[in-house]
């Protein structure tokens, strides 16, 4: 059988009542070996399915297997950098990252058990990637970073500091938050609820990117939610509320929107990552 085929069958014997007591030795091979496959890079809980941004979809089986990983086992006591802390998984086993030119800065990195980096990364401390992210080559986390569980970060991603990309796990058949290639975060930026930013953009500092939020997209003039396209430069902005008129506000209200335009090059230029970083 493939592991997709293992994780599959677990999971309904995990649906018909299969509790951490009652799994085998066998089933707990199955969610290691789906741990290692996730850490390796070799399955992603989500991928796209054609050219533009908005077709990314969730891998459901590979989400069902991060959900047994916290069904099937037992919260047990573990030591980090001597403190205890009870959790379901050890932290990830970091010694392969070296080995592909990642660095993660010690005092307070945290890499969770079934999160993939890949070469040329940075990850600054403190820090934190949740189980089944998944993050690309040459991807820069800053301090204060928080990527949450099955985010799925492309190659040369920037976050600034103090960024929060959010995780989703469930309904397992939701899309994660998606960061394309080439993607600028400002700091203090949020990222959440499966919202999907396209390749080559640029996002201002503190904007919060939702699918609640529309996005008006000046370069085709039009408004869209839940997904910020390709190579646009976004803001956010204050636009007027459906509820300025009531009585209770003076002066009428406000909510927040995000604004995109072209990326201008002067724009990309200071973006581009510092290359001493990785020498």
């Amino acid at each position: 059988m493939t592991l997709e085929a293992d994780v599959s069958d677990l999971w309904d014997r995990y649906q018909e009542g299969l509790t951490t007591a009652d799994a085998t030795d066998a089933d707990a091979a199955v969610i290691d070996e789906f741990l290692a496959a996730l850490e390796a890079g070799e399955v992603r809980a989500a991928e796209k399915t054609g050219d533009d941004v908005a077709s990314w979809e969730a891998n459901e089986w590979v989400k069902r297997g991060i959900l047994l990983n916290f069904g099937l086992r037992e919260t047990e006591p573990r030591e980090y950098g001597g403190v205890t802390y009870h959790d379901v998984l050890p932290l990830r086993d970091t010694a392969d990252l070296g080995e592909r030119g990642t660095r993660n800065t010690p005092d307070g990195t945290a890499i969770r058990r079934g999160a993939y980096l890949g070469s040329d990364c940075i990850m600054m401390s403190p820090s934190f990637v949740n189980m089944g992210a998944y993050v690309g080559d040459g991807t820069l986390v800053d301090s204060c970073d928080t990527v949450g569980s099955c985010a799925q970060l492309g190659e040369n991603v920037k976050l600034g500091a103090n960024t929060l990309i959010g995780g989703v796990l469930e309904p397992v058949e939701d899309a994660p938050v998606v960061i394309e290639d080439g993607v600028s975060l400002g700091a203090g930026c949020r990222v959440t609820s499966g919202f999907r930013v396209g390749e080559h953009s640029v996002v201002g500092e503190n904007t919060l990117l939702t699918p609640r939020i529309p996005v008006y997209d000046l370069v085709e003039e039009e408004v869209v939610y839940g997904h910020l396209p390709a190579e646009r430069r976004a803001f956010t902005r204050m636009v007027e509320s459906s509820v300025g008129d009531h009585e209770l506000f003076d002066g009428g209200a406000y909510k927040p929107a995000v604004v995109a335009t072209h990326v201008e090059e002067e724009t990309l230029e200071a973006t581009q990552r510092e290359d001493a970083l990785r020498e």
